[in-house]
């Protein structure tokens, strides 16, 4: 299994493994814009089984690793807050034995059996900042525990109601997305750009069921800075919130402005009839190219990345850093495959976004199973 990375790389967070043998490397030498995919270098989170790594969380400088075995443990690449000009690889010897993790800008969040602990990155030697304890086996995956959930920033426990039975829970930066053990969607926060999905744009102060995705079991649930995402149990994408750069896969201004401004409609004016959505308040169902049914979605703040169960990877949205991988800084507004890995006869088992980047676990394609399009 081998992770690549791909986007904003301004705190040297996507370590090349091309680039393993320079121990140190000067602000300079930082490649801000990754455009292309790169393998990530892990051997300084794992010495022995890579496979057994998995990143569960990306902030704007850090991403980390757990290493998921009978002492896990996290591993942050990125920013180091305890030295303002250092970034490197960096243990938390404090998460030994952690089932779950996920990090913010300032805080750690780590799950074990029994308790639930915040830890803040500016003091990474002193006592957590918020703990929880509870009883062994309630873990439901962060940032959902026993009785609520846990947000980066005081105060970190938010209550949620028991009926509402959460499997699942992704937070933007003014709402949130909970899947429910019915395939229900609930959402809450802000809907200042639409990202609710109730056709208004005000505020939600109680989770409240997305009304149009009823009926439909929803097997997964993403959220990016201003947009959400959902995925159906039949592979269907559903999207909704704020597309001022195509990060619903629906028309926008920004691909066409881009468009016009590097030539590819050169001579050309703009159609005036040309119809773009800025906000889409309710669910939109999104096709992607060849009928390919879905498996995992993740969102970054503008951009969004499907995974699908032939295991290629779509993205689309903000490209401006990178993030979307396909070798250039253009923003997209429709899904497109990111052909560097079957190109490379890889297939893609997982995907996180990062506020401006993009990170994909990977596996050898099985020839056998390879079918001609």
């Amino acid at each position: 299994m081998i992770w690549f990375g791909f986007g904003f790389n301004g705190f040297a967070q996507i370590h090349s493994s091309a680039r393993s043998k320079k121990e140190s490397q000067s602000d300079e030498d930082v490649e801000v814009k990754v455009i292309a995919p790169v393998a990530l270098r892990l051997s300084t989170c794992c010495s022995d089984e890579e496979k057994l790594l998995q990143l569960v969380g990306a902030s704007w400088s850090r991403i980390a690793f757990l290493q998921r075995t009978d002492d896990g443990n996290v591993c942050l690449s990125g920013f180091r807050s305890d030295s303002p000009a250092r970034k490197a690889d960096n243990y938390f010897p404090q998460s030994y034995g952690c089932l779950d993790a996920q990090v913010s800008e300032r805080y750690l969040t780590l799950a074990f059996k029994d308790r639930t602990e915040c830890w803040s990155l500016d003091d990474m030697d002193s006592a957590p900042v918020w703990r929880m304890k509870h009883e062994p086996g309630e873990n439901r995956g962060l940032p959902l525990v026993p009785g609520g959930y846990v947000v980066s920033a005081p105060p970190f426990l938010h209550i949620l109601s028991p009926h509402l039975c959460g499997v699942s829970l992704a937070l933007g930066m003014e709402h949130a997305v909970l899947l429910s053990g019915s395939g229900a969607v609930y959402t809450w926060g802000s809907s200042s750009h639409g990202q609710l999905g109730h056709g208004e744009l005000g505020r939600e102060a109680e989770p409240r069921v997305v009304e149009g995705l009823w009926g439909m079991a929803m097997e997964g649930v993403a959220a990016g800075g201003w947009h959400s995402v959902c995925v159906s149990g039949e592979g269907d994408l559903y999207t909704w919130g704020w597309n001022e750069s195509g990060q619903l896969g629906l028309p926008c201004q920004a691909t066409q402005r881009e468009r016009l401004q590097g030539g590819i409609a050169a001579g050309a004016e703009s159609d005036s009839k040309e119809v773009f959505i800025s906000i889409q308040a309710f669910p939109a169902l999104l096709d992607l190219p060849e009928e390919a049914e879905v498996t995992r979605v993740s969102c970054g703040s503008r951009h969004t990345a499907a995974l699908t169960c032939k295991g290629d990877l779509y993205t689309w949205g903000w490209g401006e850093y990178g993030q979307l991988g396909h070798n250039t800084t253009q923003t997209l507004d429709q899904p497109a495959r990111v052909d560097f890995f079957a190109d490379r006869g890889l297939r893609v088992v997982d995907v996180v976004c990062g506020p401006w980047n993009t990170f994909v676990s990977t596996e050898e394609r099985d020839p056998t199973s390879h079918t001609p399009p």
